[in-house]
């Protein structure tokens, strides 16, 4: 189901299982100041949570954030298919068929500039995440930059154990596709150069309080280097 945040901030969970375990993934929409809504890592066309969205307006871009975060997006496609679609640059290679308005750059779109900030996650050219700032609702936009994940079986405590993603803090697969760590360093200064109250990443829980504090807490391995 879509879940309302806070004024035009909306997210549906989905689940999403990588090597056997739940880690969820997550969409978030935004109904921009000119009524149109801005989707943000769409997600599997089930459920009732692309209804709830229709109920809200007219789909008018369709984002995917990295090169990880396409899965769903033919399918959204065709769900919307007035929407302009835009993906990071790697994104339009990964599925046949895929076609892009254009790549995400270090720059918004004028499409949604009046109410979205955004900022390239360099360092990392594997993954090509872009980070989004809300200004509205104070929110940052992540994907795979940060997990904020708690097990709920033994077989999940296990793999995020693993995979060094428990609470808070970025996974030790991201970490290696780190190339370049000042690249990524300055990106993530840049992001906390921002005012935000509230960061949406794609896997765990939304953080509501002390976001920001957290999240510079969580970046302590890269900004102390």
């Amino acid at each position: 189901m879509l879940k309302h945040l806070d004024g035009d901030l909306f997210v549906a969970d989905h689940d999403f299982s990588l090597l056997g375990t739940n880690i969820g993934t997550r969409t978030t929409v935004i109904r921009l100041s000119d009524g149109g809504l801005w989707v943000h890592s769409p997600g599997p066309m089930t459920g009732e949570w692309a209804d709830a969205v229709d109920a809200l307006g007219d789909v008018r871009f369709l984002v995917a954030p990295n090169d990880f975060h396409h899965l769903y997006l033919g399918e959204a496609m065709q769900r919307w298919p007035g929407a302009q679609c835009h993906g990071a640059p790697g994104v339009a290679g990964k599925q046949k068929g895929l076609s892009l308005a254009a790549e995400l750059s270090g720059e918004p779109n004028p499409g949604w500039a009046a109410d979205l900030d955004q900022i390239y996650i360099g360092g990392a050219p594997k993954v090509n995440e872009f980070a989004f700032r809300h200004g509205a609702s104070g929110t940052l936009l992540l994907v795979d930059l940060v997990f904020n994940m708690r097990s709920r079986s033994l077989l999940e405590s296990l793999f995020l154990r693993i995979n060094g993603s428990v609470g808070l803090g970025t996974s030790r697969l991201m970490r290696f596709l780190l190339k370049d760590q000042e690249a990524a360093r300055a990106s993530v200064e840049r992001i906390l150069e921002w005012d935000f109250d509230r960061v949406i990443m794609a896997h765990g829980d939304i953080l509501e309080q002390d976001a920001k504090a957290s999240l510079r807490s969580s970046f302590d391995w890269l900004l102390s280097v």
